[in-house]
């Protein structure tokens, strides 16, 4: 998977009409009629779509996405990059000569915002898959809407609902799995306090759960604490956490990458970043912009969840999605970072999924769901290992990821633990790989 490591970048691959035609396999589609799949890589690198640099002009697949967007928390850039990806696609042949038409709404963590975006999506615009959900509450609010329309949604979920039910398939692990992953490098700094610190959002007790659960596993003291955000006076914060933590113990946040940020440059101002063990954050901390604004000094003391591959790996679809972001992502903000790698990768998952379906295929929503739901085995190096749907009550593909940190010259995120297990101690953990085990 990710270990066929394939040397230099993909910038010639975009926009060229001269390369070959894609490899042609047979395999059995969602509806189990005989169909063709043409694999997204051509000669060891990976391509949009068909790669046949043939702008699609045909009628529009509808996709959308719901994000969270407000002060202090703003998902936008996972439905951001996930277009970028589609507007790479439709400039290389789209899916059979189709174009994808790809709809981002918001919502500001109220029921009523949640639920009008999905109706406007489904109803309204009458969009036929819904690739790149991230928010706080949308899972939740939407989830039996989606099971009784028979949308299958693949996202990047925040909300229990998007790791707990049916109709919702993420490419990462969330907050909770996240910050488990976090506070298991921390902890294996031997402290002997850890202090957890997040937003005070809704999900907040939820995605504590796991973090108590492996402090409790490893026998060391553990406080859940909350910061409204966006955070007005990070050097008080981070203060606190010291003060709390003590010399021997442990910080984890659980942050957008902005908060985050203000916390741990509070530290960094008062000096007090070697006043614990370790600091650790989940996934959204891993960014180039993070590492950039902290500057030199937290190599190997900031410990970073990465759900997903090192931005700068030298792979192939990691080259594509950087080739991407240059070329068709400049309303993305964030930049290099998980975020865009979410978008992107479900993306690419929806796009294999519809090639998958055939030249001859109609896409509605009930067959372009049904091919959603049908992926199994999607090897990405930007994934630990393959991502699947499939199906079954809950969805938790990726429960596997690394540890990263700012490198010495303070610039970019290096990788400084490799794959490994999220703790089986989380219960929903343990349910997921025995579901992988029947597979």
């Amino acid at each position: 998977m990710r270990r066929n490591l394939v040397r230099g970048r993909v910038t010639a691959v975009l926009g060229v009409a001269a390369l070959t035609t894609a490899l042609v396999v047979g395999v059995t589609s969602s509806s189990g009629a005989a169909s063709t799949s043409v694999s997204q890589s051509k000669g060891g690198k990976s391509v949009c779509g068909l790669g046949n640099g043939k702008k699609a002009t045909g009628s529009p697949i509808k996709l959308g996405a719901i994000n969270t967007q407000q002060p202090g928390t703003d998902f936008t850039d996972i439905g951001l990059m996930a277009k970028a990806y589609f507007d790479c696609v439709n400039a290389n042949g789209g899916i059979y000569g189709h174009r994808i038409a790809f709809t981002e709404e918001t919502e500001s963590t109220t029921a009523q915002t949640a639920s009008a975006a999905a109706k406007k999506l489904i109803e309204g615009i009458k969009v036929v898959g819904l690739v790149g959900n991230s928010s706080i509450i949308e899972a939740d609010i939407n989830h039996k809407y989606y099971e009784q329309k028979g949308f299958y949604v693949i996202g990047a979920g925040i909300a229990v609902s998007a790791y707990s039910t049916s109709h919702f398939a993420s490419i990462n692990m969330g907050p909770r799995y996240s910050s488990d992953g976090a506070a298991q490098w921390a902890l294996s700094k031997k402290p002997d306090k850890l202090i957890f610190d997040q937003s005070n959002v809704p999900g907040t007790g939820y995605n504590a759960g796991g973090v108590a659960l492996i402090a409790k596993k490893y026998k060391v003291p553990y406080k859940l604490e909350t910061d409204n955000v966006p955070i007005q006076d990070g050097k008080s914060v981070a203060q606190r956490l010291v003060q709390d933590a003590g010399k021997n113990g442990v910080v984890v946040l659980n942050f957008t990458p902005p908060e985050a940020l203000k916390i741990l440059q509070g530290a960094q101002q008062q000096g007090l970043q070697d006043d614990v063990k370790a600091w650790a954050c989940s996934t959204p901390c891993n960014t180039d912009f993070l590492a950039a604004s902290l500057g030199p000094g937290w190599y190997g003391k900031l410990g970073v969840n990465a759900e997903l591959n090192l931005t700068s790996a030298k792979a192939p679809d990691s080259a594509l999605y950087r080739s991407v972001l240059k070329q068709y992502g400049k309303a993305v903000k964030g930049g290099l970072g998980s975020f865009s790698q979410m978008g992107f990768t479900a993306g690419r998952i929806a796009t294999q999924a519809l090639l998958d379906m055939g030249p001859n295929a109609t896409y509605t929503a009930k067959t372009v769901n049904a091919a959603f739901k049908a992926v199994k085995d999607f090897k990405t190096d930007i994934l630990c290992k393959p991502w699947y749907y499939g199906k079954g009550s809950f969805h938790l593909p990726n429960n596997t990821d690394r540890t990263v940190t700012p490198s010495k010259d303070g610039k970019v995120m290096v990788q400084l633990q490799g794959c490994f297990g999220i703790d089986p101690v989380d219960p929903e953990v343990a349910a997921a790989r025995k579901i992988e085990a029947k597979q």
